[in-house]
């Protein structure tokens, strides 16, 4: 009978090759499901067979003992339930070990966004020496297109049609969309293209050697950029996404839309932006409506 460590190890061979999982992906899951086998072990637990609820419970109680916060704890039960589904469909398990297990609920924080005026400052940044071109180029990107910090630095050339304003990105799981690039990115773009040469399958954002650019060096320099504009705010590249996301959908009322130009497989995502879009026409409100209570 294979043991439980081999279940996983095929589980996780199974999301990076067929389903092409990335690396995050598969190293988030390894780490959730070692903690899964670590607790059967100290339980004299063998195989997962003789798991059901109530002990899946008392794990999730440990855990929540051991300092992991609710969001860790339904990740958590996220990568057990996503191995036990695949178990069942293979005819390796008969029952649901977490039929009816949940974890403590998750308070969701709304994201931090720039206002417009924010937004036009940090991208108009002028910043020194020979980094000017290619930083104003990531900030507009980043901003007139909502990418992933992942999707900018594996940007090729190849990938980007300045002619008629789009951009194709290889997001999550492997998907492919296309988005739209304003005005000023392409402008900018096309300003870093003349400086350093469209080569189609070369990155658009180079590090050292010629290689894509570094993501921990592209989250330094937002960070260095916003100093100097004596921005108070924590500047990084995913603000830059929710505030896309969110001067999209408050200009369009478009949900579906932005959750295409997102590339968000599951809408529920994106529906976090109809709150902050909310938040601004309570302050309008506030601020504009007679009766209104102002603070």
């Amino acid at each position: 009978m294979s043991k439980p460590q081999d279940h996983v190890d095929a589980w996780l061979a199974r999301l990076a090759g067929e389903r092409q999982a990335s690396a995050h992906t598969v190293d988030g899951y390894r780490r959730d499901l070692a903690k899964l086998l670590r607790w059967m072990d100290t339980q004299g637990i063998a195989s997962f067979d003789a798991l059901e609820p109530n002990r899946m419970r008392g794990f999730v109680a440990t855990e929540h003992r051991a300092g992991l916060s609710p969001k860790s704890l339904q990740r958590l039960l996220s990568s057990c339930r996503s191995l036990f589904r695949q178990l069942t469909r293979e005819g390796l398990l008969d029952h649901d070990p977490l039929a009816g297990v949940r974890g403590p609920k998750v308070h969701r924080k709304l994201p931090q966004v720039l206002d417009v005026d924010e937004a036009t400052t940090l991208v108009e940044t002028q910043s020194e020496g020979a980094l000017n071109v290619r930083d104003r180029a990531m900030l507009e990107l980043f901003y007139s297109s909502g990418l992933r910090l992942s999707e900018l630095t594996g940007l090729r050339w190849i990938d980007l049609d300045l002619q008629q304003g789009e951009v194709r990105v290889l997001g999550k799981g492997s998907k492919t969309r296309i988005v739209p690039v304003g005005r000023h990115a392409v402008a900018a773009l096309r300003a870093l293209g003349e400086k350093e040469g469209m080569v189609p399958e070369q990155p658009v954002f180079k590090g050292r050697g010629g290689a894509p650019i570094n993501p921990r060096t592209v989250q330094l320099r937002l960070k260095t950029l916003a100093v100097q504009q004596g921005m108070a705010k924590h500047i990084h590249p995913h603000l830059l996404r929710h505030t896309f996301a969110s001067h999209m959908l408050e200009s369009s009322g478009d949900l579906r839309a932005v959750q295409e130009l997102l590339g968000h497989a599951d809408i529920a995502t994106t529906q976090i932006y109809t709150h902050l879009d909310f938040q601004h026409l309570a302050r309008v409100y506030d601020a504009a409506h007679p009766r209104a209570k102002r603070k």
